[in-house]
């Protein structure tokens, strides 16, 4: 019999939920230890175990208590730690967010800091819809300065309301050597967490995990 086992065999399932890892680890420890005594005591006299083999049973029971222990304390920095960052970036609500995401667009100027290839010799600002649909076109200078989108169609007559995402197209002797989705600026609405990482949701609920952001502005 492998006694090794015995954690995962004898931790009763009625267990109440406020029971701790290291309550749970003594009392199958203890019960590791009353299991190995009668082992021992109804062993072959004459064909008794390996005294070795009691040795590699203790310390394997010994490294997954280890483990155990070694999971819970990480968990609980894990927790710490996000609690942390989610109350540090709690300031960030309000503040304007730069990232490679799709952004709401009310009418209000949309600022996008594009960064075209170096070799290009034509950028192109491409804007699609939430369908995907490709709704704008235009060329824009090889620059990484930031550049405002106004939301108006070739006619002057403006884009409706909603979410756009953006595209910065950079093209060298009429072939695309680069096509990268443009960072833009939004206004952070709310910073949660999901599934242990931070989360920013913006206008128009677009979300974001925080670690995308590559800079900050007042709104």
């Amino acid at each position: 019999m492998d006694l090794t086992q015995v954690g995962a065999t004898t931790s009763p399932s009625f267990a109440p939920q406020t029971e701790t890892s290291e309550s749970v680890i003594s009392s199958d420890f203890d019960t590791f230890l009353k299991m190995l005594t009668v082992q021992m005591e109804n062993q072959d006299p004459l064909n008794p175990t390996d005294a070795s083999e009691y040795a590699m049973q203790l310390a394997t029971f010994s490294g997954v208590e280890q483990q155990v222990l070694t999971n819970d304390l990480l968990t609980e920095l894990m927790v710490q730690m996000n609690t942390t960052g989610m109350a540090q970036m709690a300031a960030w609500v309000g503040r304007e967010a730069r990232a490679p995401m799709p952004v709401n667009f009310d009418g209000t100027p949309i600022t996008l800091a594009p960064n075209p290839a170096a070799a290009a010799d034509k950028v192109e600002l491409v804007v699609y819809n939430s369908d995907g649909e490709e709704v704008d076109r235009r060329d824009i200078p090889k620059s990484t300065d930031n550049i405002e989108w106004a939301g108006v169609k070739p006619d002057g007559t403006p884009m409706d309301n909603g979410v756009y995402s953006f595209r910065i197209v950079s093209s060298a002797n009429g072939e695309v050597i680069l096509n990268d989705v443009a960072d833009v600026y939004a206004t952070v609405r709310e910073v949660r967490s999901e599934n242990g990482q931070a989360v920013l949701v913006m206008d128009g609920g677009v979300s974001i995990l925080a670690t995308d952001i590559s800079a900050l502005r007042e709104g």
